[in-house]
């Protein structure tokens, strides 16, 4: 005969969440746009999530649906866009670049393309948030732009938070 005695370990790994809210979920919706017209929009990124963000990728997609079946050119290479920084009520252009050249990238504060924009390098802690401003700018290019009356561009725009790196718990 012996003695003996257990004891039970009971242990969780609880996985956090990551969970980017984007408010108003449609930044622009524009009509009866003409070349020469701007439109500057202002939007929220929200991390509802428990993890920190530390980077966000941003996607560009669009369709451009030619009602009169006319054009000779991307309708996206007629949308300027221009990511704007607020800082002390003074805005600074971040970066300034066209619809069809976002088409397809993938932009990122770690390479760069959006640094300024997209924080200071901290991401977004969770149950924060950071506001971003953009301009969007139907360019008059000084020709004759016809082809394009009555057409509608739909944008998409992906946004894709990331993690920070792991660590030591």
């Amino acid at each position: 005969a012996f003695f003996s005695d257990k004891e039970v370990s009971n242990n969780t790994f609880a996985a956090g969440t990551l969970d980017l809210s984007l408010n108003p979920s449609t930044v622009v919706n524009v009509s009866n746009l003409k070349p020469g017209d701007t439109i500057e929009k202002e939007f929220k990124l929200e991390n509802k999530g428990s993890l920190n963000i530390k980077k966000v990728l941003l996607k560009t997609d669009y369709n451009v649906e030619d009602t009169k079946k006319d054009n000779k050119e991307d309708f996206g290479q007629h949308i300027k866009v221009t990511f704007l920084k607020n800082v002390d009520k003074h805005e600074t252009i971040v970066k300034e670049t066209t619809l069809n050249k976002l088409k397809g990238d993938t932009l990122t504060a770690v390479n760069n393309d959006l640094a300024a924009w997209f924080w200071d390098e901290k991401g977004i802690s969770a149950g924060k948030s950071d506001k971003f401003k953009v301009k969007f700018e139907f360019v008059d290019n000084k020709k004759d732009q016809n082809e394009f009356q009555g057409d509608k561009l739909q944008l998409t725009w992906t946004f894709d938070a990331q993690q920070g790196d792991g660590e030591t718990k």
